[in-house]
């Protein structure tokens, strides 16, 4: 009888609009790893649906990065569409290394500058966890906008993050998402490294 009372409790938890906005983020997440430009129409509902979720939860941080996401997903769109016209195909591109260590120090002094703001000007819920998925994520969805491999290693690392945060939270739907977006992600940098090596052959 005990179990069955955590499992109504677990259900009565979940809010069906999490769950919309979660089935559309991984359908999103499933289509950017196949290189396919319909990742995008899912994704710019997706991100619109849960700014209202993590609005309501208190995760600042996480609301206004669906507002960045939708930004973002509309230049991605035109990126890809862009790379589609001139080769045939989303083509996948390598950062440097020099630039890959610019892009992790840039990520640790946002985590470090927006943590801080959360925490000193908001009443949000785990500023610095918050910011660090927040910071992370923001980085990853540029990094996979200009069509760059490294953006899934962000990506497994910001789901990673993301996991604990939203199971703190209570958002189960939403932390069932990410355990399934961490293994998409490693599928997608399977597939977009098989895809560079192609290129490059």
């Amino acid at each position: 009888m005990a179990s069955l009372g955590i499992v109504r409790e677990f259900l009565s938890e979940m809010s069906p609009v999490e769950g919309v906005a979660a089935l559309l983020i991984l359908i999103n997440v499933w289509l950017v790893a196949r290189r396919s430009i319909w990742n995008y129409a899912f994704g710019i509902a997706g991100v619109a649906i849960y700014g209202v979720v993590f609005f309501r939860a208190k995760l600042y941080s996480d609301t206004l990065l669906q507002v960045f996401f939708l930004i973002v997903q509309f230049y991605g769109l035109w990126q890809w569409r862009r790379s589609q016209r001139e080769a045939g195909e989303v083509v996948v591109e390598r950062l440097t290394r020099t630039v890959r260590l610019a892009w992790a120090a840039g990520i640790v002094l946002a985590i470090l500058g927006w943590g801080w703001l959360m925490h000193r000007f908001t009443d949000a819920s785990f500023p610095w966890w918050d910011a660090s998925v927040a910071m992370i994520s923001v980085a990853a969805q540029y990094l996979m906008s200009v069509r760059k491999l490294e953006n899934w290693w962000l990506w497994i690392l910001a789901n990673l993050v993301s996991i604990g945060l939203y199971a703190a939270k209570a958002l189960w739907i939403t932390t069932g998402l990410y355990v399934l977006l961490l293994g998409i992600a490693v599928l997608g940098l399977a597939r977009w490294r098989a895809a560079r090596q192609g290129a490059e052959a």
